[in-house]
């Protein structure tokens, strides 16, 4: 019982993750992929500049409501929200589109590569955070773009691909922490992504 329990859970992950892969679209807005396929690193950065949260079209409004909320619900549960809000970046997101894309690309590695011909900078533009409270739920979802530059010149732009629709949500359904769920959407991004291009 608990071995055919198991495989009917691996296989409904298997195909969470398909169905996940294909929902996210790609579109390339300026240049040729093309020319940086072959490149075995590229530096990457990531930009949250200009970012629209949910309803939100600044990410900082976005910030604000929620830490006032949390902070009148429990003082200082606000300020800690606001500050994990940005550490996943670091300590989640980033890691998890690099991990993916890296074990889903032929030959191209991407990281902290200062001396590499080519940077890709990695714009999201859209955060939809989602929420699981048990009874209901929404997945969280990002947009972004995808510019290749050169390092040593990053006004020469090389290409620039749209991405949209990067879902987030873990197996099983035990995202309740919005980290959690946004990790995943990275990880989606990187692995399809680099199956795409790379």
């Amino acid at each position: 019982m608990n071995k055919l329990y198991a495989t009917v859970m691996m296989v409904a992950g298997a195909s969470m993750l398909s169905v996940q892969a294909i929902a996210i679209k790609f579109k390339v807005l300026e240049g040729n992929m093309d020319a940086v396929k072959n490149e075995t690193q590229l530096n990457v950065v990531y930009d949250y500049s200009k970012m629209g949260v949910g309803k939100f079209d600044d990410e900082a409004d976005y910030i604000r409501k929620k830490k006032a909320d949390y902070n009148e619900k429990e003082a200082g549960r606000g300020d800690a929200w606001a500050k994990a809000w940005k550490a996943d970046r670091s300590k989640r997101f980033e890691p998890a589109f690099e991990d993916l894309f890296n074990k889903h690309s032929a030959k191209t590695k991407v990281g902290n590569f200062p001396s590499a011909k080519y940077t890709l900078i990695f714009k999201t533009t859209f955060t939809e955070p989602g929420f699981n409270v048990h009874v209901m739920r929404k997945n969280a979802s990002i947009d972004g773009e995808f510019w290749i530059v050169e390092t040593a010149n990053q006004a020469n732009v090389i290409a620039k691909v749209q991405m949209s629709d990067a879902p987030g949500r873990t197996f099983g359904g035990y995202d309740y922490d919005t980290g959690a769920r946004l990790e995943e959407s990275y990880a989606m991004a990187g692995k399809s992504f680099a199956k795409k291009y790379f």
